[in-house]
């Protein structure tokens, strides 16, 4: 259990954040052990194999532990600093971003300056800190911090980069459903829906988490909350910096990596096979974008059946 504390001054402070590191960091650790994220295993199943390739996991998966001292699980420094949960993530992985949604090269920039100090204390409650490429990193700090950056760099083109607008467009609805619930809820509704694992009461953020051992924060000077996918099913959290870090589970997970659905033929001919394919896609709250997405229609031929699907009383805003 992690407690933070959120009197009113550090709640006013509260802001959302999309990160590209939190879904790196994330990603590795359902790579490490894809079993336990299983609505994610469409994504496995496609990336492994070009990581593999690139050097930049190894071949076969790994224990879902940390590596041992004898770095026997291979991979790159990334895969070696990231083991599968609950166990401890380095915090200098997942620094606090910076705005609403930094890109890439922002937050790279933010962990090359990580100050030396810092990457040596994560490194030193690591388990994995054995391994070669990790205690490279914690004798030179800025050169493996460069290292790091530029695996990052890979790994993103790799895995995430395809599919980016995607996971950015359920991040983006997740962000606005929270901050409708912020503004008729307030404080207390929004945190208390975040996750199974978090209750805010008496000032007081307590998030239930297995195995972690961080260390409490009694007076919080706000919170960053971070919607992500492939944090799921679990949290995390960072105390660590100038404001406490909460990576929750996004909305609408399920439906990130389905096929698209085929409209039949006898719905295609009642309602024009353009208004039929959109009403297929809508098994749940869905952006126009995204819908042209799925579809290949227009953004604006979307609008345009939306419209007539919602005067016919079929969808609804």
């Amino acid at each position: 259990m992690v407690s933070i504390g959120l009197p009113g001054g550090a709640v006013a402070r509260i802001r959302f954040a999309v990160s590209c590191l939190w879904e790196v960091a994330t990603s590795v650790r359902v790579l490490r052990d894809a079993g336990d994220h299983a609505v994610h295993l469409p994504w496995v199943t496609r990336v492994r194999p070009r990581l593999v390739d690139a050097g930049l996991i190894p071949a076969g998966g790994a224990s879902p532990g940390p590596v041992d001292s004898a770095g026997a699980a291979g991979g790159g420094l990334l895969w070696q600093l990231i083991p599968a949960g609950p166990h401890y993530l380095p915090d200098f992985l997942t620094p606090a971003p910076q705005g609403l949604n930094p890109d890439l090269d922002t937050e790279l920039a933010t962990l090359r300056a990580t100050p030396v100090e810092a990457v040596r204390a994560d490194l030193d409650g690591y388990a994995g800190r054995g391994a070669p490429a990790v205690r490279h990193l914690h004798a030179d700090p800025a050169d493996g911090l460069r290292r790091l950056a530029d695996e990052i760099v890979r790994y993103w083109r790799i895995a995430l980069a395809p599919d980016w607008a995607r996971i950015r467009l359920l991040l983006d609805a997740e962000v606005h459903h929270r901050a409708r619930r912020l503004a008729a809820d307030g404080a207390a509704g929004l945190l208390n829906d975040l996750h199974r694992q978090v209750r805010w009461e008496g000032e007081t953020l307590a998030i239930a988490q297995q195995h972690c051992t961080a260390a409490d924060v009694p007076d919080g000077d706000g919170l960053v909350l971070i919607p992500s996918v492939f944090v799921w099913p679990s949290v995390l959290s960072v105390a660590a910096g100038p404001a406490p870090q909460l990576a929750y589970p996004a909305r609408g997970i399920a439906t990130l990596w389905e096929t698209p659905r085929q409209a039949s033929d006898s719905l295609a001919a009642v309602l024009g096979r353009g208004r039929a394919r959109v009403l297929a896609e809508m098994r749940s709250p869905v952006s126009t974008t995204e819908l042209a997405r799925r579809t290949g229609l227009s953004a604006g031929g979307v609008s345009q059946h939306l419209a007539v699907l919602r005067a016919a009383g079929l969808v609804a805003t």
